[in-house]
C-alpha cells in the first residue's frame, strides 16, 4: 500500500470510528487504537500535505487562535420561538393552526437548551458556521464548530445547503468540565447552555475542542428551494446525509398524542444524556408556514413548552471535603436522598467558602435541591424556619484531608489549595504534567500509563519514576517488554532535561514555561532558587509576588524535601545553561506561529532565549521577526500587514549558527 492509499484508508476508517464514539456512543476500537491511527495519519498529512482531506478527523483537534469573531449575515432569518408554560396555551396553539387547515400535522421535538447555529454546505463541503447573534447577524465560529464532531465536514450532496441546529454540552461533558474548572480553582458553569455557549465563543479553537461539544440539527434553512414541503421529510433527509437530529420525534394531527408525548418525555427528561428545558411544536406543512408567517418576534408555526423547575427540601447531613487533582479543596453538601428529575440525588457541590456563607449553610439545616439545567444537582438556598438549635455553622480545615499538608488561599481568590507536592489526590495529573511534552518530555507516559502505574502502586512521587524496573511495568496493561523499554529509556533521556523545563515539571501554581525560564535564567541551579527570598525572586523580569510567594511556599514543605532528594538521587538535572551575553539574537523579539517541521514551539524559543533573544505571544510594530511553520495563522497573517520579516525554521537555524 502506497502512503497516499494508507493516508487516505486512515481518513475513512478514522471518520468511521469517530462517529461511532462520539455520535453513536457505541466505541468498536479502544482510545489506544484510535489515538494512534490518528497519530499515524497527522505524520502522513505533515509529510503529505497536498493529499489531507478537508473532513480529515485532524481538523477536529483545533488550530490557531483568533483575533476576533467577524460578522456573519444570515442567508435565512434565525427566528426565536413564543414560549408557552402550560397545556392549555398548546391548546391554544392547536386551536389557530387548525382553524387555518383542520388537517394539519404537527412535529414534536425536544427542546434542546444550548446555542444556535447556522451551517453553510456549498458543493458538499461546510464552508461557514455562524452563532444565531440576533437573528439577523451572527458571528463566525467556523474553525470551532469543525471540532464538533456530529457536524458533518461534507456531505453527499454537491450543492448549497443551509442548517440550523442547536450545539449544546452533555451531562457527561458538562460535569467532566465543571470539575476541571474546580480543580483549577475556576468558577463552575452555571448550567450546560452556559456552558455551551462559552466554550463556542473561545477564539482558541483548541480550547473548544477540548470542552466536548455536540450539536442536534433541526432544520433545512432553505428546504424550500431544495423542494420539500414537509419538516419531518427535511429532518430525515438530513439523518440521511449524517448529521445528528433530535430523537425522539412526535409526527401527528392529534392534541392528545402531542400532550402524551410532552407528558412522557417530560418524565424521561432526567434520564437523557443531555438536557432539554422543554418541547417544540411546529406545524409539519412548510407551504402551511408560509401562509401562517412570522410576528415581528417569532413565527406563527411553532411554539415552545417549557417545563417547570422541580426543587425539593432535604436535610443536610454533613459536609465533605473532595480534593481535587489540582489541589483545590471543594466543600461538597451530603443530603438526605431526594428525587430529582428522574434521578435520586444525595451530593451537591457547595464550590467554596464563599457560597456558604453567602447562603448562610449550616449542617443540619433543611435545604433547597434542584437540578441546573435538570442535570447537576445545585443547592439553592436554606430553609430558615427550619433551624434547628444545634445546627453547625461550616470551616474550612487548615490541612488538607488526604495527605495533611497545610492548606493556602490567596488574597482575592475563593479556592483554598493543598500545598502537598505528593499530595495522593493530585498525583495523576501532577505525573502527567511532569511527563508532558513542555515540561520533561517522557514519550509514552501519558494518562493511562500514569493511572496504570498508581494504580500498581509503583510510583508515590514524580520521583519514582526513575526508579521504576523493566520487569516490573512490562506486565502493565498495553505495556510489554519493547513498551517498557523505550518508557524507561524515556525516563533516563529525561534526566537532563534544563532546570526550567524540571521547574514548570513541578506544577508549581503561577509558574508556567515563560516564568520557568526567566527564573532559571536568573538562577541557574535548583539549589540557588530554593534559597533565594521573595524578594529577591521578585526583582526577575516577569516575576511578580504571587509567583515568588508560591515558589517559596513550595519549596518549604517537607513533601518537596522528599521529592527532590528523591529525585537527586537519581541524578536529575539540577542547572540551566548559562546563556552568553551577546548572543546572535540579543535584542530581537521573535513571534511563532504554526508547526514547524522539526522543533516544537517550546523548542524554539528555549533555542531563541539561549541565543539572546525574547519571544513574546502577539504580533505588534516591536516584533523583529515571526517564526511561521504550517497551517500558521492570524499572527502571519498581520506580520505581513505590518510588513515584518518572516522566516522559517531553517532561516532561523542559519541565524543561531
Amino acid at each position: 500500500m502506497t502512503d497516499k492509499e494508507r493516508l487516505l484508508q486512515l481518513t475513512e476508517t478514522l471518520k468511521y470510528h469517530a462517529r461511532k464514539y462520539y455520535v453513536e456512543d457505541s466505541p468498536e476500537i479502544s482510545d489506544y487504537e484510535y489515538d494512534m491511527m490518528q497519530k499515524e495519519l497527522r505524520t502522513l498529512e505533515e509529510k503529505y500535505p497536498q493529499w489531507a482531506q478537508p473532513d480529515s478527523p485532524t481538523q477536529r483537534i483545533g488550530g490557531e487562535p483568533l483575533t476576533e469573531f467577524t460578522p456573519v449575515t444570515h442567508a435565512f432569518p434565525m427566528e426565536s420561538l413564543q414560549d408557552v408554560f402550560s397545556l392549555e396555551e398548546v391548546a391554544e396553539f392547536d386551536e389557530r393552526i387548525k382553524a387555518r387547515n383542520p388537517q394539519a400535522l404537527y412535529t414534536c421535538e425536544l427542546k434542546i437548551d444550548g446555542l444556535s447555529v447556522a451551517l453553510t454546505y456549498e458543493n458538499g463541503r461546510l464552508i461557514r458556521g455562524a452563532t444565531r447573534g440576533d437573528g439577523t447577524t451572527g458571528e463566525d465560529v467556523t474553525e470551532n464548530l469543525r471540532t464538533v464532531y456530529d457536524i458533518p465536514l461534507s456531505v453527499a450532496e454537491p450543492r448549497t445547503l443551509v442548517v440550523r441546529g442547536e450545539v449544546y454540552m452533555s451531562t457527561q461533558s458538562f460535569e467532566r468540565v465543571n470539575r476541571e474548572q474546580e480543580d483549577a480553582g475556576q468558577p463552575p458553569f452555571a448550567n450546560p447552555r452556559n456552558a455551551a455557549a462559552g466554550s463556542l465563543r473561545q477564539l482558541d479553537s483548541r480550547i473548544c475542542a477540548s470542552r466536548g461539544l455536540s450539536c442536534f440539527c433541526f432544520n433545512v434553512q432553505n428546504a424550500r428551494q431544495l423542494g420539500f414541503s414537509s419538516h419531518y421529510e427535511s429532518l430525515q433527509y438530513l439523518k440521511k446525509l449524517g448529521f445528528s437530529i433530535i430523537e425522539p420525534i412526535c409526527c401527528t394531527g392529534s392534541f392528545e398524542e402531542i400532550t402524551d408525548f410532552i407528558r412522557r418525555m417530560g418524565e424521561q427528561r432526567g434520564s437523557l444524556p443531555f438536557g432539554i428545558d422543554g418541547m417544540v411544536v411546529k406545524a409539519d406543512s412548510l407551504p402551511l408556514r408560509d401562509a401562517l408567517g412570522s410576528t415581528a418576534k417569532a413565527p406563527r408555526w411553532a411554539i415552545a413548552y417549557k417545563f417547570p423547575p422541580e426543587e425539593k427540601q432535604a436535610k443536610l447531613l454533613d459536609i465533605a471535603i473532595q480534593v481535587g487533582r489540582t489541589g483545590v479543596l471543594t466543600p461538597n453538601a451530603v443530603f438526605e436522598p431526594v428525587r430529582l428529575a428522574g434521578t435520586t440525588v444525595s451530593r451537591a457541590s457547595l464550590h467554596n467558602r464563599d457560597f456558604i456563607a453567602q447562603k448562610d449553610i449550616r449542617i443540619g439545616d433543611t435545604i433547597v435541591v434542584r437540578k441546573a439545567g435538570d442535570i447537576i444537582p445545585e443547592v439553592v438556598s436554606v430553609i430558615a424556619d427550619k433551624r434547628p438549635d444545634n445546627a453547625q455553622p461550616f470551616e474550612m480545615p487548615k490541612t488538607c484531608p488526604v495527605c495533611g499538608a497545610p492548606v493556602s488561599q490567596e488574597p482575592g481568590e475563593a479556592a483554598v489549595r493543598c500545598t502537598g507536592a505528593e499530595c495522593p489526590a493530585q498525583l495523576a495529573r501532577r505525573i502527567t504534567h511532569f511527563a508532558s511534552r513542555d515540561a520533561m518530555d517522557i514519550e509514552g507516559l501519558g494518562p493511562a500509563v500514569a493511572e496504570a502505574l498508581l494504580d500498581a502502586k509503583l510510583i508515590t512521587t514524580p520521583g519514582d519514576l526513575y526508579f521504576l524496573r523493566e520487569e516490573a511495568i512490562a506486565p502493565l496493561e498495553k505495556m510489554g517488554e519493547k513498551s517498557a523499554r523505550n518508557l524507561l529509556a524515556a525516563i533516563e533521556n529525561s534526566k537532563t532535561q534544563p532546570l526550567s523545563r524540571l521547574l514548570f515539571a513541578f506544577g508549581i501554581r503561577h509558574v508556567g514555561q515563560k516564568a520557568a525560564r526567566v527564573i532559571a535564567a536568573a538562577f541557574p541551579s535548583l539549589d540557588l532558587i530554593r534559597q533565594a527570598p521573595e524578594e529577591e525572586l521578585t526583582a526577575i523580569r516577569d516575576v511578580g509576588e504571587k509567583t515568588a510567594h508560591s515558589l517559596v511556599s513550595w519549596f518549604s514543605s517537607p513533601q518537596t524535601e522528599h521529592l527532590l532528594a528523591r529525585l537527586r538521587e537519581a541524578g536529575v538535572n539540577f542547572t540551566e545553561p548559562v546563556q552568553a551575553e551577546g548572543g546572535p539574537l540579543s535584542g530581537k523579539t521573535f513571534v511563532l506561529t504554526g508547526t514547524l517541521p522539526h522543533w516544537t514551539r517550546e523548542e524554539a524559543s528555549r533555542l531563541i532565549e539561549q541565543a539572546g533573544g525574547k519571544v513574546s505571544g502577539s504580533v505588534s510594530k516591536k516584533t523583529s521577526y515571526v517564526l511561521a511553520g504550517e497551517q500558521a495563522g492570524s499572527k502571519l497573517k498581520k506580520a505581513q500587514e505590518l510588513g515584518i520579516p518572516v522566516l522559517s525554521e531553517d532561516d532561523l537555524k542559519a541565524m543561531l549558527s
